[in-house]
């Protein structure tokens, strides 16, 4: 993990600040975690997994999911 972290953002960018380089690396684990498919979810996303569950269990969940997808905002 620590070498995919730095070879897509320190060895690629050129920061002028310390504050930038914390806001990429932010960016880019939310960005990694949210992609990730993870083994003990049967090879799903974590948001793959919600939406699931959220189509065969509705009623665990008080706001649908489907509408948190994360996106430019335009």
């Amino acid at each position: 993990m620590n070498r995919t972290i730095k070879n897509a953002t320190v060895k690629r960018f050129y920061y002028e600040s310390h504050d930038q380089l914390q806001q990429h690396l932010a960016d880019f684990v939310s960005a990694y975690n949210f992609a990730r498919r993870l083994k003990t979810l049967k090879g799903l996303t974590p948001y793959e997994f919600i939406c699931k569950e959220w189509t065969s269990q509705p009623e665990r969940f008080k706001l649908n999911p489907l509408q948190k997808m994360p996106r430019l905002n335009i």
